[in-house]
């Protein structure tokens, strides 16, 4: 990939990374539970599902999706579902300043970290929709394929891991003074769960 269109695929992740979404609100919702350290493993996940993203639409099934009504809208609201489901279970979180249950909270398991994070991205349909677009601007058919989709992959992965990590995970520090009480926990819990909720429904209605 010539160094100027690799600035210009740069320079493109920078932006899609720094466009709030579902990952960018599961990341801080991470970071406030979890810490910012193990908030990682969700990205990670969600980074998986970006790669699956990429391989979708290089195999050419990105074009089945974009093009079937049904298959898109099948898991559209799929995405939507596990979005709202999130939200609200985020919502009705009850407050709990027993120490031994926060560390419990703190200490989740990096898988379920993962999962949740490869779910959230997975069950996005615009996702490859806009793979679908977005990935042909940087491919030149005439030369070799697989490096310029892994240069392209590996790019887009390592830009949006800083994103998502020194940005959104960090951001997510200025609200820890609002887990020392019942009223902070409690707002947090309605506020990252009400941002699930909007997100699910936005991905449910936008066509």
């Amino acid at each position: 990939m010539q160094p100027s269109l690799w600035l210009a695929l740069a320079g493109a992740g920078v932006l899609i990374s720094f466009t709030p979404g579902a990952g960018a609100i599961n990341t801080m919702s991470n970071s406030l539970n979890s810490g910012f350290r193990r908030s990682i493993w969700g990205i990670l996940g969600q980074q998986a599902a970006l790669v699956i993203h990429v391989v979708i639409v290089a195999l050419g099934v990105g074009v089945l999706v974009a093009s079937s009504p049904v298959a898109f809208n099948v898991i559209r609201y799929a995405g939507a579902a596990y979005l709202v489901y999130l939200g609200i279970r985020q919502f009705l979180h009850k407050p709990d300043l027993d120490q031994e249950k926060a560390a419990e909270l703190r200490n989740e398991p990096a898988g379920s970290m993962f999962r949740r994070g490869l779910w959230v991205n997975l069950l996005n349909p615009k996702a490859v929709v806009f793979f679908l677009a977005f990935m042909p601007q940087f491919i030149r058919p005439e030369q070799p394929l697989l490096p310029q989709y892994l240069v392209l992959t590996a790019t887009v992965v390592v830009i949006d891991i800083l994103v998502m990590w020194f940005f959104f995970a960090a951001a997510a520090k200025s609200f820890q003074r609002f887990t020392h009480d019942a009223h902070g926990q409690r707002l947090l819990n309605r506020t990252f769960g009400v941002l699930f909720v909007a997100v699910g429904v936005m991905l449910a209605l936008i066509h």
